[in-house]
């Protein structure tokens, strides 16, 4: 059910690792599937100006796949930014 995770403790958490990964000086890329983690992060400073990818795109949920997470490339994406600032690309395949 969407939000149902929602005021449970994990907002602290997901607030202190993205202020904590936002302010480091090597690139990173940030992954904001869905409006709840696009508005979280636009409270944290350094965020959308520093070096790193912000990419946005609605959530891959079943709701709302087809309305922009399809065809948003995020994987491809992410390691041609990986790729051009000389870190390692991620093997998204899963494990056999």
């Amino acid at each position: 059910m969407p939000g149902s995770h929602q005021n449970r403790g994990w907002e602290a958490l997901t607030d202190a690792a993205i202020a904590a990964v936002a302010a480091r000086a090597d690139p990173c890329v940030f992954l904001l599937w869905g409006s709840h983690a696009q508005k979280k992060a636009a409270r944290v400073p350094g965020l959308m100006n520093g070096p790193h990818l912000v990419l946005k795109a609605p959530h891959p949920s079943p709701l709302s796949a087809y309305a922009g997470f399809f065809g948003s490339r995020p994987f491809s994406r992410t390691n041609a930014f990986l790729a051009k600032h000389g870190r390692d690309e991620i093997d998204w395949r899963l494990p056999d």
